[in-house]
């Protein structure tokens, strides 16, 4: 085992697994600047993360190389860099990438002036050059040999700051400008028509292959069935589209029939071979959808997906201090291996595995059926194994099963419980059989940004579904946010902390959060104060939402950049302007500041939202598909739905109240008695506090008090 770099100082999984590399490793930071400068030689700088392939692939074929090791040590300042750690840095130079070679990806691969300014990039290079591609040590000894002669050295530089400024001035601080107006309804409708096209109507999802969850997309489309102005077909259409989804993710491969949760995304259009890595935030965003899914249709296999979901969650995300833990790798030993990770090895099957643990007849059968025959039948393997080659470049699945339940087959027994309970009694043995494999790699990094969105999702999975218990932890996960990762002296938040022991582990110098950290910290106290009507929580909302203003608000033009001010090692601020994997921090913000706006009754909340919406005016015009979760924003603003108080019991003991979680009312703002709401809204004075029930302000105008469910049911459709 080669003796240890400066990674194996860190705290990051994905950091660690590079520690014994003979590369000459630096974290980000000042330490790796200044050397660069005072050499005067170029950054290498390397971004990837834990659960990501293709950079344990790089990895293998060049960073544990000896030879490659050696060119790298000698030319360059070597940078490795966690994007979930650092995702300023990240986006900076992924947006270098993306705009000069029209793709992007990890392993992100840059080369650096001593300045930061990038001047060459790409994503993952092969060892050797093929197919008219560079291969890795061609560019290393190509870039060194042009930073040897100064005068290329200098035009190096140039074109580097004359990329960035060109950047900035498309895509940076001074890009955007603010319209003086909101736009139009007609966005609601071309997002709708846009999805409508991308649709596949046989397998659900909203793209074609690789298919990613893209939740954002499925609640802007729950949220428009709430919307009064669009028609009954398109409504409906609309519902059949997102529930035929996520009935395609439920019973594809990317969902583990045996062990729960759902993986990053599926390779095939089929929903059938995933990248198998689970990652905290599709858990979270997947767990909302579901239970929204169930809100509009009261349909208990949605509820079953959440408890899922809530099940894997629980049992192995989450670390015993309270927080969750960032994800579980793609990769892991096959079973009596030790050495040669496979994609999926902790979750596939062979057919003559399956025939030798699942040799039990099903009782109570005439005919001879095995457990095994339940199996093979309901999940769809195949003894040759199932996986399409094309799904399997690398030769890894040859000959293994994905269980999948596409497509959906007559049972294979006729009697409906004795099938069930074979097929349960099945996936107890397979699940037990798991746990002796050797498990995938655990990120153990528990980040700020993804415990407030798991946060969220158990806010919203309690109320929904009636499980108190769901409340409970996210209480729990609220305090945990609250005492760990928030300093109310400094009122600042940290990115990370991290759970690799059962003790807790920070940084000598931690890293303080981002923009995302804060806007998703303050989405999760609202979901708290919604889900208990506990004001401690809509208090802290408002505690973060001010420090994030301070660090991240562009005052002049609205919106949030993605770093702090004044950063010297940021060469660019950019704002987010894109929903992915997760909706970006600009869709957080504005709904988290018309939240706000409503619950205080704050014109000052509400105009910085709308600033939001003024400054991607245009974006949402022409692409809302590329922001659908601030076109649900947009949607909350224009629903313009009544704020409901309530009043006495403030538990699900409350009809009115309970009705209301168990209905699909999105744009409807709960709120409480409790200080801060008796202050901010002048209409209250004649409130019955007392008395169990709710009320309705509309307008700044207060209605008489509701205290039944059809009360409520009646005055709501007006």
């Amino acid at each position: 085992m080669a003796t240890e770099n400066r990674l194996g100082k860190e705290l990051s999984p994905y950091l660690l697994q590079h520690r014994h590399n003979p590369v000459d490793w630096y974290p980000w930071g000042t330490e790796a600047i200044e050397k660069a400068r005072a050499e005067n030689k170029m950054i290498f700088l390397s971004i990837g993360y834990s659960t990501c392939h293709w950079c344990h692939v790089m990895e293998r074929e060049s960073f544990e190389s000896e030879e490659v090791a050696a060119v790298m040590n000698k030319d360059f300042i070597n940078v490795k860099v966690d994007r979930e750690e650092r995702p300023d840095v990240d986006k900076v130079y992924m947006t270098f990438v993306q705009a000069t070679t029209g793709g992007g990806g990890w392993p992100l691969s840059l080369w650096l002036s001593p300045t930061l300014n990038p001047v060459f990039g790409g994503t993952y290079f092969p060892p050797e050059g093929n197919f008219g591609r560079p291969g890795f040590k061609q560019v290393l000894s190509a870039l060194a040999s042009q930073w040897e002669e100064s005068d290329n050295r200098t035009d190096m530089v140039e074109a580097g700051e004359q990329v960035i400024k060109i950047i900035d001035k498309k895509m940076g601080s001074g890009s955007l400008s603010a319209s003086s107006s909101l736009p139009g309804p007609q966005v609601f409708r071309k997002l709708y028509t846009q999805l409508a096209h991308s649709y596949d109507s046989e397998f659900g999802g909203y793209s074609g292959p690789p298919k990613f969850p893209q939740a954002s997309n499925l609640m802007v489309m729950f949220r428009l069935q709430s919307w009064a102005d669009e028609s009954s077909d398109r409504l409906k259409k609309g519902l059949e589209m997102n529930l035929h989804t996520l009935d395609m993710m439920d019973l594809g491969g990317i969902h583990d029939h045996i062990m729960s949760g759902f993986a990053r995304y599926s390779t095939d259009k089929e929903w059938h071979v995933p990248h198998f890595e689970k990652m905290l935030y599709d858990q979270a965003q997947l767990a909302i959808a579901y239970a929204t899914a169930f809100t509009i249709t009261n349909d208990i296999k949605y509820k079953k997906v959440v408890e899922d979901i809530m099940t894997f969650v629980n049992r192995d995300m989450t670390h015993q201090s309270g927080g969750f833990f960032a994800a579980e790798d793609a990769d892991s030993l096959p079973k009596g291996e030790t050495k040669g990770k496979k994609e999926g090895a902790f979750c596939v099957w062979s057919w003559d595995e399956i025939q030798h643990l699942l040799s039990k007849p099903v009782e109570g059968v005439a005919s001879e059926v095995t457990l095994a025959d339940v199996v093979a039948h309901e999940f769809n393997m195949k003894e040759g194994g199932n996986v399409n080659p094309r799904a399997d470049p690398h030769g890894e699945l040859k000959g293994q099963n994905v269980l999948t339940k596409l497509p959906v087959k007559p049972a294979l027994i006729a009697d409906t419980e004795k099938y069930n309970s074979a097929l349960t009694e099945a996936k107890k043995i397979l699940f037990t059989e798991r746990l002796t494999r050797p498990r995938p790699g655990l990120d153990s990094k528990i980040l700020c940004s993804w415990n407030s969105l798991m946060l969220s999702a158990f806010c919203k999975a309690g109320t929904a579904l009636d499980m108190p218990e769901y409340v409970a932890t996210a209480v729990r996960v609220g305090e945990f946010v609250k005492d760990v990762l928030w300093s109310r002296e400094k009122k600042r938040l940290l990115r990370s902390i991290y759970g690799g022991q059962e003790e807790l582990a920070q940084l000598d110098h931690p890293i303080e959060g981002f923009v995302d950290d804060y806007c998703y910290t303050v989405q999760a106290f609202i979901d708290l104060y919604t889900a208990t009507l506990n004001e401690d929580w809509l208090s802290l909302a408002v505690e973060v939402q001010t420090a994030q203003d301070l660090l991240f608000l562009d005052k002049d033009n609205g919106g949030y950049f993605a770093s702090k001010a004044g950063d010297p090692e940021i060469v660019l601020r950019l704002k987010d302007d894109q929903d992915g994997a997760e909706p970006s921090s600009n869709s957080v913000s504005a709904m988290n500041l018309l939240r706000l706006g409503k619950i205080l009754n704050s014109e000052q909340y509400q105009l910085e939202g709308e600033k939001i919406l003024k400054l991607f005016h245009d974006r949402l015009q022409q692409l809302p598909h590329a922001m659908p979760a601030l076109v649900d924003a947009f949607l909350f603003l224009h629903q313009s739905e009544p704020t409901i108080l309530i009043t006495g019991d403030v538990s699900s003991a409350n009809p009115v109240l309970a009705h209301i979680r168990s209905s699909h009312l999105p744009s409807h703002t709960i709120i409480a008695g409790g200080d801060l709401v008796r202050a901010a809204h002048p209409t209250l004075t004649s409130v019955k506090w007392d008395q169990t029930g709710a009320y309705l302000i509309r307008n700044g105008q207060l209605s008489d008090i509701i205290t039944s469910v059809d009360q409520f049911k009646e005055i709501i459709a007006k």
